[in-house]
């Protein structure tokens, strides 16, 4: 089955310096996630950090109880990290969070995400009826929670 890639921009009102941290800490993770996924983190506190960082989740897709673990194998503090899937639902997810400043004083951030359903033609099938559209979805939603964050405070003015 072939390779898909989503990519989502946004501009964040905030700077990276305020951006980066909220993402580098896997407890928001949680928070960005949207309630029909039922998102859990499972991996104890303390949670690491870091390049070579391990976590261990469980979501719901579609109703099924799927456990998922990742690796941060990659990881500039303050301009990326890549998380790769080591156990869960695809035959490949791998995340890059990219950060860049923007004129104004903001932050845009870029993710993309490169993955495989697998299971031959089937998963063609399944990627074409819900997978694309999930992870959309699931996007959409992130937007709107970091869209909430980090809107400026008011009477705060962008720099020209």
């Amino acid at each position: 089955m072939k390779e898909e890639v989503f990519i989502s921009i946004q501009d964040l009102p905030a700077p990276r310096s305020e951006v980066f941290p909220f993402f580098a800490d896997p407890a928001n993770l949680e928070a960005l996630t949207p309630p029909w996924l039922r998102f859990e983190v499972l991996t104890p506190r303390p949670l690491p950090r870091g390049e070579g960082a391990l976590f261990d989740y469980r979501i719901r897709v579609r109703g099924l109880p799927i456990r998922w673990r990742t690796l941060i194998e990659a990881f500039a503090p303050g301009e990326r990290f890549v998380d790769r899937q080591i156990v869960g639902p695809y035959a490949l997810w791998h995340h890059t969070h990219r950060f860049e400043d923007l004129p104004d004083g903001g932050t845009r951030m870029t993710d993309q995400v490169r993955y495989r359903v697998g299971w031959g033609w089937i998963g063609q099938i399944i990627t074409a009826l819900w997978v694309r559209r999930d992870i959309a979805r699931i996007f959409d939603y992130r937007k709107q929670v970091l869209a909430a964050r980090f809107t400026p405070a008011p009477g705060h003015q962008s720099a020209p």
